[in-house]
């Protein structure tokens, strides 16, 4: 007999969203018992990070929001602003300390489920369980059974056609005087310096008027050393948004995968992958807290109904062939990545563009969305994906 009914191995969004939707099943379901995994070893846990999505469904998730925007802006590399009143959508701030504190109170509460400090060395597979090998913080051994389990842990990345990496590093900041508008988030202000191949971009989120994370990103083939970062973030917080003096509070820093490569969901008879290790990043913006939701829903529906709880892919197949399409075209240089995404914004309504970030848009739509890029060269890339041979990737 398995010792739990489900184990989930690491405490990341996807991780800790699955066993907040286990702890609450409908009334008919059956309760199960569920055991959340995660290392005591701080070397191979995440950093503390912040998740950023749109929503337009008040609820637990608002509620849980450290922040939230009804406005956006994008600023062009030549100083063009498209400011949107996305209502009733917002932009949402979740950090990642608050999450996982709201889910271990959840957790306390339910009595079939608990959690175990480990670091899993192993999982095997069988036909009706799955045995997970752990390691104390004492060093002793132990072996977890259970009829399902679910690793939201980095995983080595697919073979890809295209990688690019999402990298950033980020200040939290409170400057001397009023410097930002707190109505409204930047996601892109493309007055960054641009780097030789890639795109850079930096991104606001301001708490008051004193108070933002500011962010320098890249896409690009590798990250910067942290010096480059701060370097990057001086330039933009003093020539670009002339902040003046201010005081960094915290930082955070970290790089997402954009890559066409497929990600297994599913490997072995009771072991699934889910989260980023289950292909819910987006590959043409690394956000993933949204459709991370998704797939693990769709898992709990099934956990709650006695079927096999297989992780449905967290993007649509035409939505992944788009992102392939744009990531080629970068990478190759055959776009200017800072005039492709000022174009995004300026010809299209900004929810429709944020609902078909989230691949919720119809194909319809998807063709509106399509026509405002460069059509030469992504019809070009169109034509030159099929012959290219995906390939392991490299170490960054």
């Amino acid at each position: 007999m398995p010792d739990v009914d489900v184990a989930i191995v690491g405490a990341g969004a996807a991780g800790l969203s699955l066993a907040r939707m286990l702890a609450d099943p409908p009334p008919a379901a059956p309760r199960l018992t569920v055991l959340l995994i995660e290392t005591p070893l701080r070397r191979l846990r995440p950093p503390e990070r912040t998740w950023c999505f749109w929503h337009d469904e008040p609820g637990e998730l608002e509620a849980l929001a450290t922040a939230s925007w009804p406005r956006v802006r994008v600023h062009g590399p030549t100083g063009r602003v498209v400011a949107s009143d996305i209502s009733p959508m917002r932009y949402l701030m979740i950090r990642s300390p608050s999450y996982e504190r709201e889910t271990d109170r959840r957790l306390a509460a339910v009595r079939t489920l608990s959690r175990l400090d480990a670091t899993v060395t192993g999982i095997d597979s069988g036909q009706r369980e799955a045995r997970v090998h752990c390691t104390a913080p004492d060093g002793a051994e132990r072996t977890v059974c259970a009829r399902w389990v679910f690793d939201s842990r980095p995983h080595a990345l697919p073979p890809a056609r295209t990688l690019l990496w999402q990298h950033f590093r980020g200040w939290f900041l409170r400057t001397e005087h009023s410097a930002f508008d707190p109505g409204a988030a930047v996601l892109m202000d493309l007055r960054t310096e641009q780097p030789q191949e890639g795109l850079s971009f930096g991104y606001v989120l301001p708490f008051s008027t004193r108070e933002a994370l500011v962010e320098y990103t890249e896409f690009s083939r590798r990250p910067l050393t942290v010096a480059q970062y701060d370097e990057a973030l001086r330039r933009y917080t003093g020539k670009v948004l002339g902040l003046g003096r201010f005081e960094v509070e915290a930082t955070e820093q970290g790089a997402i995968p954009m890559t066409d490569g497929r990600f297994p969901r599913r490997v072995g008879a009771s072991v699934f992958r889910i989260g980023t290790a289950g292909g819910a990043t987006r590959p043409s913006t690394g956000y993933t807290f949204t459709a991370a939701q998704r797939q693990v829903r769709a898992v709990a529906d099934a956990l709650f109904a006695g079927r096999t709880p297989t992780p449905p892919p967290a993007h649509t197949a035409r939505s992944r062939a788009m992102d392939a399409v744009m990531l080629r075209a970068l990478d190759a240089g055959r776009v200017d990545g800072a005039a492709f995404f000022e174009r995004l914004f300026t010809r299209n309504d900004t929810r429709r563009l944020l609902r078909f970030l989230d691949g919720t848009t119809t194909p319809f739509e998807d063709l509106r969305v399509g026509a405002s890029t460069p059509v030469l060269p992504m019809l070009r890339t169109v034509a030159e994906l099929p012959w290219l041979r995906p390939r392991p990737p490299t170490t960054t």
